[in-house]
């Protein structure tokens, strides 16, 4: 039985060690990771301080 379309990418981007979320939230922002020191470091808006965010690698 041929898989479709959408299923077949899935199973690419599993293959390739990349998984599916879904995550519901207020804002969402896109930025590179900056080196600092030994480790890296992305800066938020002043705004986001005291509150819960999650960061997923995207590359």
């Amino acid at each position: 039985m041929p898989q479709d379309k959408s299923q077949t990418e899935e199973q690419q981007q599993r293959d390739r060690g990349s998984v599916k979320f879904e995550v519901h939230g207020s804002e969402v922002l896109e930025k590179q990771v900056k080196q600092s020191g030994n480790s890296g470091r992305i800066y938020l808006p002043p705004t986001w301080v005291g509150k819960r965010v999650k960061i997923i690698r995207l590359d």
